[in-house]
């Protein structure tokens, strides 16, 4: 049977317009990457076959998405046109002869290589010096108007140093670390809130988020990489003097770049930086490569998608395949009721698999993952694995092969009926007193951000809630060594400890408190914020939705959450019981603290680099500030100590040149016990 190449074709564009639209517009991709890169290479390979069956609509020809309704739309003074992509050596050696085939014998090329972020494409401008808007990339000639949120990212400056006079616009692309992702989703899951797949799903999806303030509480961050539009001068300028002025503007650049001056010294950065890339803060996907000079740019020109004087590198996503053995679900704190899968154990990217998040029921269906099924795995950003897809040929067929998930009716903990409620995906347990959802709400409680209760793990909860000795969080401090006697394993050292850990979180921060109660959408960032601003639980408990909403960083979501909460006669009740119990924290006697001393550290500028192993970066944050110190994630003059851990990156090397100390992370914890209060 003949192909219609006609209709070959015209099948790919539509498949590809669909996918470019879930990930462009709706950030909510179906298929990985490397899938959706076969499919284009598909269509080049059969438009090159049938060129008289190429159109200016095809997706090779022009960029695809479009804004989505909510927001602005606003052309781009200069199309943001996507790149081509490279798989090979081969095919970036090809690229750098079709570049000097094009410039011919005038002079060498010289690159710039840089490390190619994942994240979120975005247009700044500014006048005068002063930021007036931020685009994204949208379709690459209009995109969505999101000045409100990009004015929230606190790595973006409002004001740039030394400012040119005129209009000036700069791109770049904004971020999640790896950090603030692993916070973020710790956080939606403790509520019950879908989990973002990746730091760059999220970073997209925070970007459209309507309310600023929730923007500026997830951590973004930006890296600048061009000067597209100087009304001061033509701006003709090499890329490594574009690079050297955006820092001397204060725009962050991402520091890992390198002047190349052939093809060879392109392939060692590429080759480096894909066995360093694990050592980033952020995620990466390949390596972006530039002809340097700005003259040889416009001689080289660009097609109606790409520019030919620039190729993005492609880092291969790790993916492997595995057996699905169970789809099992879990309850929330919050009531949520989400699936998630059992695999058999398998190594990816450096560690042992054997679960993955499955979302929600709707998610299960879409995919058509079924237990029992060979399933693809993914780490394509080196953070937390998915599920790309199920292998159907390799599913067995039949009554007696993997059959369709069944989403419960009832919780499976308390048998209470489930509920959807409207305009969510997510199935919920209403029953208040459902013990699953106490459990997870109390390890939360406990957690080291917020009251850091060492030894309160999960094996213990589950004898607690279920010897009916704590019921509400409360209840922890009526404990003693009496009632612990009753649990399995606990001798009496390791009951003493616990009691201490209890008695000592009496002491603790108000926002750790606020923090802990596990309010819906009150992250610790907001729970900071709260505490700073009302300074004990009275101000809290009595402030009005207008008085929340004035506060800076809190939006109306999450000041209609935090009355809500306060509301309720239960908490009233529950808070009452922390008095009684001795639990009363206020900002004032936090400060009154500092003051006598705590701290030891004032003004001091960090550097965290590489993996600590005695503690978590944002413990180790949380150390240096309560001391007084600062956190920096860029090294310069200003800095005071750069830590290094693990697989430490260039940092340390640039502190070195800069004559900044460096110290082991045990030369940390030293320093950190020595300036205790």
């Amino acid at each position: 049977m003949v192909t219609n190449p006609f209709r070959q074709i015209a099948s790919l564009r539509d498949r590809i317009r669909h996918h470019e639209e879930r990930y462009y517009v709706y950030d909510d991709p179906e298929i990985s990457d490397v899938e959706f890169d076969q499919l284009m290479r598909e269509l080049h390979h059969l438009e090159s076959e049938h060129p008289d069956l190429i159109t200016l609509e095809s997706p090779t020809q022009r960029v695809s998405g479009r804004p989505v309704d909510g927001f602005a739309s606003v052309a781009h003074a200069e199309s943001m046109l996507s790149l081509d992509n490279a798989y090979s050596t081969d095919e970036l050696t090809a690229f750098d002869t079709k570049v000097r085939r094009v410039l011919g014998p005038r002079g060498s090329v010289a690159y710039v290589a840089e490390l190619k972020i994942d994240g979120l494409g975005i247009a700044l401008t500014y006048e005068n010096g002063r930021l007036i808007r931020g685009v994204t990339r949208g379709d690459g000639t209009h995109g969505e108007d999101v000045t409100a949120n990009v004015r929230a990212i606190r790595a973006i400056p409002l004001q740039l140093s030394d400012a040119p006079v005129g209009l000036l616009e700069i791109r770049g692309e904004i971020y999640l670390p790896r950090e603030a992702f692993r916070v973020l989703n710790e956080a939606r899951g403790a509520i019950g809130d879908n989990l973002f797949a990746n730091p760059r799903n999220a970073a997209a999806g925070t970007m459209r988020n309507l309310d600023a303030a929730r923007v500026s509480e997830r951590g973004l961050r930006a890296w600048m990489y061009q000067i597209v539009r100087k009304e001061s001068d033509a701006g003709k300028s090499s890329n490594d003097d574009q690079l050297d002025q955006l820092k001397r503007w204060s725009l962050p650049v991402e520091p890992h770049w390198a002047h190349c001056e052939d093809v060879e010294a392109v392939l060692g950065f590429c080759s480096e930086w894909e066995t360093r890339r694990s050592s980033l803060g952020f995620d990466i996907d390949g390596v972006v490569i530039k002809v340097s000079d700005r003259s040889q740019r416009e001689r080289l020109g660009a097609t109606a998608k790409f520019p030919r004087w620039a190729m993005a590198f492609k880092f291969p996503a790790a993916q492997v395949t595995t057996r699905l053995r169970e789809i099992a679900v879990n309850v929330g704190r919050t009531g949520a009721v989400t699936p998630y899968a059992v695999l058999e154990p398998v190594r990816l990217a450096g560690s042992t698999i054997s679960m993955a998040t499955l979302h929600n029921a709707e998610e299960v269906a879409r995919k058509d993952i079924r237990a029992g099924d060979i399933v693809l795995l993914e780490k394509g950003g080196d953070v937390i694995p998915k599920i790309v897809k199920s292998i159907k040929a390799r599913r067995k067929k039949g009554s007696r092969g993997p059959q369709a998930f069944v989403m419960p009716t009832e919780c499976p903990e308390c048998g209470v009926a489930l509920v959807r409620p409207e305009e969510e995906v997510v199935w919920r347990c209403t029953n208040s007193g459902c013990p699953a959802k106490f459990r997870r709400a109390l390890l939360h409680f406990a957690s080291r951000s917020a009251m850091n209760i060492e030894g309160l793990g999960e094996s213990l909860v589950e004898q607690l809630v279920g010897k009916g000795l704590v019921l509400r969080f409360s209840d922890l401090y009526n404990l003693d060594a009496e009632s612990l006697k009753t649990l399995e394993r606990m001798g009496r050292k390791s009951s003493d400890n616990l009691l201490t850990e209890i008695d000592r979180s009496r002491q603790n921060e108000l926002w750790r408190l606020i923090f802990g109660l596990g309010i819906r959408h009150v992250g610790e960032r907001a729970a900071r914020v709260l505490s700073t601003a009302f300074g004990g639980l009275d101000g809290l408990i009595n402030a009005s939705q207008v008085e929340l909403e004035s506060i800076p960083d809190i939006g109306p979501v999450v000041a209609a959450s935090v009355r809500d909460y306060f509301g309720q006669p239960e908490t009233l009740d529950l808070l009452n019981a922390f008095r009684s119990a001795g639990v009363d924290p206020s900002e004032e006697l936090m400060t009154s603290v500092s003051k006598s001393g705590s701290l030891m550290l004032p003004e001091q500028r960090f550097v965290l680099t590489g993996t600590l192993v005695s503690l978590t970066r944002s413990e180790a944050q949380r150390a240096i500030e309560d001391r007084g110190g600062r956190v920096s994630s860029s090294v310069s003059k200003k800095t005071s100590y750069v830590v290094i851990g693990k697989n430490a990156g260039t940092k340390a090397d640039k502190a070195k040149k800069l004559g900044v100390e460096v110290i082991t992370e045990e030369a940390f914890l030293q320093l950190l016990e020595s300036k205790r209060s």
